[in-house]
C-alpha cells in the first residue's frame, strides 16, 4: 500500500513538472506550441488533477482513469519524436497551419527537445501506472 502511494505521488510530481514546464515554455519563454504539442498537453493536464485527487482520496482503480490518457499522450509523443528525428516525413504531420511540428526551440545535448521531454514524462508515467496496477493486483 505504501509503495502504491509512492508511485502515485511520483506520478503526480512528474505530471505537475510536465504541465508547469509546458506552461513555462509557452508563457515565459514565448515558444508557440505546435498542433502536436497541444495534443500532448490535452492528455497531460488532467493527469495532475487526477493524481492530486487520488492522493487526497485514494482509489485502488486509479490506473483505470489514467492509463488511457497516458497511453494516448505517449503515442502522440512517440509520433512527434519520430517526426523530430526525421524518421517520419513532414508530409505526414497534422501541423498544416501555424508553427511547424518540426520546429526546434531547445536542443540540449544534441537530442533533448521539448517533444523528447514530453516522451520521457509520458514513458515514466506509463511505467508507474503498470507498477500501480501490479501492486493493486497483488492484493
Amino acid at each position: 500500500m505504501k509503495q502504491k502511494s509512492n508511485f502515485i505521488l511520483l506520478s503526480f510530481i512528474i505530471s505537475l513538472i510536465a504541465t508547469l514546464g509546458s506552461l513555462f515554455f509557452s508563457e515565459v519563454m514565448q515558444f508557440v506550441p505546435c498542433t502536436m504539442c497541444w495534443y500532448q498537453r490535452i492528455f497531460m493536464y488532467p493527469l495532475v488533477l487526477i493524481f492530486l485527487i487520488n492522493l487526497l482520496y485514494p482509489d485502488d482503480k486509479i490506473y483505470k482513469y489514467t492509463f488511457v490518457l497516458i497511453t494516448i499522450g505517449l503515442l502522440f509523443s512517440i509520433y512527434h519524436n519520430l517526426l523530430m528525428f526525421g524518421i517520419i516525413s513532414e508530409d505526414m504531420v497534422p501541423c498544416v497551419q501555424g508553427i511547424p511540428c518540426s520546429t526546434v526551440y531547445i536542443n540540449w545535448f544534441g537530442f533533448i527537445t521539448i517533444p523528447f521531454l514530453s516522451f520521457i514524462a509520458y514513458f515514466l508515467l506509463f511505467i508507474l501506472q503498470i507498477q500501480i496496477y501490479k501492486n493493486t493486483k497483488g492484493k
